[in-house]
């Protein structure tokens, strides 16, 4: 497996291998793993998790990490760390934004266990962390079955798309979503048929550049849903190409690129 996948399940098991908390509440634990003794700033006065209260399918779970510029602190955010803490692998992912991204604004989909907080932690330039939180009331999520058996997910592996690139304008700031074919499975799921555990395979790191200028790069985990999203913003300043690339646990790459504007 590679480095910096095992390196986030191994958080998971640093942090839940220690005697229960007598509150139940792993996040303590979690926030010492992941960023050590660096101080965590309560950052509820710019930033915001959104997710439904109770969520309709615990294996796609949506959520926004939202940003309020006319109250955020010096210097751009740089990177932006997604735990979902009672997952069996609760960084789901790490997004860093290049230099470009004007609005930090993230969306997602995850993968919800149990009835969790779930923590987004913003980075600035500074290395200064900020967090903010959500409690979701899902179960079940990282074990329930994919929406298609391995071979009708192996049919279509990689293959990507955006939404809402066809109203991308020069100059003016732009919403994506990415969105790639993939069952991301998290080694918990029964195959029906076989009635054996479909081994661990998820996308674990996307690039996503403009014309060769990185805009956002994801290192991701079993606890992004199937068929992984991101959403972000970008401002095109001139004609070009939005390019993506998107490698798994296995090894496997796959590429995507649009014209911006979009040809018609």
């Amino acid at each position: 497996m590679p480095k910096h996948a095992a390196a986030l399940i191994l958080v998971a098991l640093l942090a839940l291998a220690g005697p229960a908390r007598a509150d139940d509440d792993p996040w303590p634990d979690l926030k010492t793993a992941i960023f050590g003794d660096r101080p965590v700033a309560d950052g509820s006065a710019f930033m915001r998790v959104e997710a439904p209260q109770r969520a309709y399918d615990a294996a796609v779970v949506p959520v926004t990490i939202r940003f309020d510029g006319g109250h955020m602190p010096p210097g751009r955010i740089r990177a932006v760390t997604l735990v979902v803490d009672k997952n069996p692998a609760p960084v789901a992912a790490v997004f860093r934004l290049g230099d470009s991204i004007a609005d930090p604004t993230i969306g997602t989909r995850v993968r919800v266990n149990e009835y969790t907080n779930i923590h987004a932690v913003a980075e600035t330039e500074d290395g200064s962390l900020f967090m903010a939180a959500v409690f979701v009331k899902a179960a079940g999520g990282c074990s329930a079955p994919a929406s298609k058996t391995p071979d009708q997910a192996e049919a279509h592996l990689g293959e990507m798309r955006t939404k809402n690139l066809d109203a991308a304008q020069i100059g003016e700031p732009s919403r994506v979503e990415l969105l790639i074919r993939h069952p991301n499975y998290s080694g918990m799921q029964m195959d029906q048929i076989k009635r054996t555990y479909v081994p661990a395979r998820f996308i674990e790191t996307i690039e996503v550049s403009f014309d060769g200028t990185r805009l956002l790069q994801v290192e991701g985990n079993i606890s992004l849903s199937e068929n992984p999203v991101v959403e972000f913003s970008f401002t095109p300043t001139e004609t070009g190409r939005l390019s993506a690339t998107a490698k798994d646990s296995d090894g496997a790459v796959f590429n995507g690129a649009w014209p911006v504007p979009p040809t018609m």
